[in-house]
């Protein structure tokens, strides 16, 4: 991989924030000393700091410094820190990348200038491995700055480029989705105690079975009901077991649940 020749600041270094930031070196991205991570107590920052990285709790002058800047806070924490950072702005310098759920390019536009390019990113908690599924859009940022951020995001998972006004959808479907796929895992993690084995054998089987199903579609490029109807026999346990589960609403709950994600992560951002 070519190496990014400029300066990365990360503002907000929580763990998708520090998880980007260590996948970018990782991969050969970047090195340590090109990326600058900012948090109000820097005290966190600590080890980052002996593993090279420049660490500062002051904005701004990361923004001043940087050709990219993620800006990778909380939604309710956003207009402050672009308050904070407008000063340092350089449309003609910067590139604006954003992970703050249901905030659009335009609202950051407004706070920061209508020149500045900002391109969106969705990442999950699954960038810690390097598994990230991550989703980008834009609205004005060029193809050559889609491409930069795609490779990016591409050293931490991977990447699918979609409308801006999908952005809240991923955020149901990819974000929030590391969650409900956790809880199933759970679910028949628990089940598996209900029929006898102990609870670290069940967990086990349950994450390793979850895994072997995500890498048939991965590798297979195949879709789900065709490996389920090679699983299910006629009058047998599997079928049993789906029926009874669809009969209890498992497909109709898991759909509703991301709609009602997806509904809630268009309302976390104030723009006031």
């Amino acid at each position: 991989m070519n190496k990014f020749k400029g300066k990365i600041a990360i503002l907000g270094s929580g763990n998708i924030g520090v998880s980007l930031a260590k996948g970018l070196v990782k991969s050969n991205y970047a090195t340590a000393d090109q990326i600058t991570l900012t948090r109000r107590n820097i005290s966190g920052l600590t080890a980052l700091a002996k593993e090279g990285f420049v660490v500062s709790d002051d904005n701004a002058a990361a923004v001043a410094a940087a050709d990219i800047v993620v800006l990778a806070v909380l939604p309710q924490q956003l207009n402050n820190l672009l308050s904070q950072i407008l000063p340092a702005v350089d449309p003609q310098k910067q590139v604006f990348i954003s992970v703050a759920s249901g905030v659009s390019c335009i609202d950051i536009r407004n706070k920061i200038g209508e020149t500045v390019q900002v391109i969106r990113a969705m990442p999950n908690t699954a960038i810690a491995i390097g598994q990230s599924m991550t989703c980008v859009a834009t609205d004005n940022a060029t193809a050559e700055n889609v491409a930069e951020v795609t490779r990016m995001f591409e050293t931490v998972g991977a990447v699918v480029k979609i409308n801006e006004d999908l952005m809240t959808s991923a955020t149901a479907l990819c974000a929030c989705g590391i969650a409900f796929f956790l809880r199933a895992i759970r679910a028949a993690s628990q089940g598996g105690v209900e029929i006898g084995f102990h609870a670290d054998e069940a967990l086990k089987m349950a994450v390793q079975t979850a895994k072997g199903a995500a890498d048939l579609l991965l590798q297979m490029q195949s879709h789900p009901e065709q490996e389920i109807d090679k699983v299910t026999s006629p009058k047998g346990c599997t079928i049993a077991g789906l029926n009874e589960m669809e009969h209890h609403g498992f497909s109709s709950s898991l759909i509703k649940g991301i709609k009602l994600s997806a509904a809630k992560a268009g309302a976390l951002y104030t723009k006031e």
